[in-house]
Order: C-alpha cells, then structure tokens, then sequence
C-alpha cells in the first residue's frame, strides 16, 4: 500500500471512530418553554430626593446660604421623627453663573449657585406627604422625586418562581399531548431578565403643600426557563 493509501486509510478510520461519539453527545428530545408570573402588591417603602437652592454674589456667600437654609430642612427632618441612617446626601455643587451682555460679546460672571440636596428613606408610605410638606415648610425648593420599593421583594418574587414553574410545566404539557408525547424530568431551569426594575416605581412631585400622593400598587414579576426531556406517551 502506498504512502497515500496508508493516510486516506487513518483518516477514514478515525473519522469512522468519531461518529459513536457525536451520537453519544446528541442533545435528547426535549421541549424547552417559558413560564411566568408576577405578584402585585402595595409598597411599603419610598425615598424622597429633595434640597435646596441657593444663589449669591460670591461663592462664599452662596455656600453659607445654602448650609442655612439646608440645616433647616435637616433640623425639621429630624424633629419629624426620620433617624440620622435615613438621610443621604444625594448631590452638592456649586457653580458659577454667567450672562452675556450681547450677543457677540464674553460670558459674565453674575454669581454662583449653590444646591444639597439629601435623599430621605421612609419605612413607612403613609408619612410620605407629611414629610413632602415638612421639607417645602423647611424651605426646601426643590423636590427630585419619589421612589416607592417593596421591602420583602425577595420573599415576594420566591412566590411567583414557583408560580412560574407551574405556568411552565402547562405549557409544556400543551405541547406535550399535540405533539403525541409525554414529558420526562426536566433537563435544565434558568431564570430569565432580573426582576430589579420592576422592584420599584419613580414619580415626579410638584412642590405643592398638602402634596397629594397615591401609592398605588408595585407588580413583582420572574420568568423562567424551563426544557423537559419528552418520552413516548403510555412510558
């Protein structure tokens, strides 16, 4: 035999000794859905980001106006019952200021402004506007917005996993009786998008007293993936 005929030879066996392996590690017949489920419930936590603004001739001038004016919000937090863990600052600047005096010509310097604001975390929904208008009272005149969460997100979403596996395994028993086939154990669970964003709700506020705010309700929601392996029907 050739040197030619001895390589085509090798070749051909190992491609031969190959094929039992590449069947050995053929996926099995499955079929693969997406269950879902999602809870609704009211919150029960919120944050507030509000401060305040304030603009003066010199910087100097517009950050001791701004500590005053924002050790008054502060003070009135606190006697409003919001413990000292519960404050944050959440943004402070100071910038300069200009103004052109034509259209052509250079910026002017006018002053500078100064802005605290303080991100306040309560563990209680139902003192939400009381503490909105404590703030506007202190004389805080800006008022970011309102963050409501769901405190027990995780026990919460736990719930609706397991509803997920459920919503899942009646798809895929749909799909099992159209197809003529039964489902065996399920080959491989993944969860799917992260449920964070849906762990909390924004909402902008006016700076109004007696703010009005409606909590309303937070929708928890998990998908997950699920493949089951599918058998004969009657096994």
């Amino acid at each position: 035999m050739t040197h030619r005929a001895l390589i085509a030879a090798a070749l051909a066996s190992a491609m031969l000794g190959t094929v039992p392996a590449l069947a050995q590690t053929a996926p099995p017949p499955a079929i693969s859905v997406t269950g879902e489920a999602s809870v609704s419930v009211p919150p029960d936590q919120a944050t507030i980001d509000g401060g305040v603004t304030t603009e003066a001739r010199t910087a100097r001038e517009a950050s001791e106006a701004n500590n005053i004016e924002m050790g008054k919000v502060l003070l009135a937090l606190k006697n409003a019952g919001i413990d000292g863990k519960d404050l944050q600052t959440s943004r402070l600047s100071l910038q300069p200021q200009y103004a052109n005096r034509t259209q052509s010509g250079p910026n002017v310097l006018t002053g500078y402004r100064a802005s605290n604001h303080v991100t306040v975390k309560l563990r209680d929904v139902a003192k939400l506007a009381s503490v909105i208008d404590t703030m506007v009272g202190a004389g805080a005149n800006e008022i970011g917005g309102i963050n409501f969460m769901v405190a027990s997100a995780s026990k919460l979403l736990d719930d609706a996993r397991t509803q997920a596996i459920a919503d899942a395994k009646r798809k895929a028993d749909i799909y099992a009786r159209a197809a003529g086939v039964a489902l065996g154990a399920p080959l491989s669970i993944s969860e799917g998008g992260g449920p964070g964003p849906l762990a909390y709700r924004k909402m902008a506020v006016g700076m109004a007293a007696s703010a009005a705010v409606a909590p309303g309700e937070e929708t928890l929601s998990v998908s997950v993936n699920v493949s089951w392996a599918i058998k004969p029907a009657g096994q």
